[in-house]
């Protein structure tokens, strides 16, 4: 079986002898999969009225067992700060999270759900939950088993520990 990245492996091998193209594989792999995955999280997730990242920041803090400061959440969705502020205050706007001062600090706000936002995202995760499964529905066990290692393995190896 084929895939778009053997064209244009094939691509280079003919112009490029010389090139050991193995990594540009992986790597393109990689990358498209990340589009096509996006793709149907995007998709799931309109129906609800809301973006991947919407549900990224909701989910978070839904999962969390407090409120988050914006470091803490800026951190766990893998974004900068100014990033989060601007997508908090769009959560805001809707009324899905609200900010609180942190107690004795006077710099740092807390991050939380609404009840709205709690409600949305309970109301989302189940399906969610059933897309990504859908999305791996070609993968034996232990094909998933050993992709998910795999990858923890290449993430651990990119820094992207705790």
């Amino acid at each position: 079986m084929r895939d778009s990245v053997d064209d244009f492996l094939d691509q280079w091998t003919a112009q490029r002898e010389d090139l050991d193209l193995d990594a540009m594989g992986t790597v393109g792999r990689i990358l498209r999969l990340s589009r096509l995955v996006n793709g149907r999280l995007k998709e799931y997730f309109a129906q609800y009225g809301m973006e991947t990242w919407e549900f990224d920041v909701l989910a978070t803090l839904r999962r969390s067992a407090r409120p988050l400061t914006a470091k803490e959440l800026a951190a766990s969705v893998m974004i900068g700060s100014a990033a989060l502020t601007n997508r908090v205050d769009r959560l805001v706007a809707r009324d899905l999270v609200v900010r609180t001062p942190v107690p004795g600090d006077r710099r740092s706000l807390h991050i939380a759900l609404t009840d709205g936002g709690r409600e949305l995202v309970d109301a989302t995760v189940r399906g969610h939950v059933r897309n990504q499964r859908d999305i791996l529905a070609d993968l034996t066990a232990d094909d998933a088993e050993s992709l998910n290692r795999l990858l923890r393995t290449l993430l651990v190896s990119l820094g992207d520990t705790r």
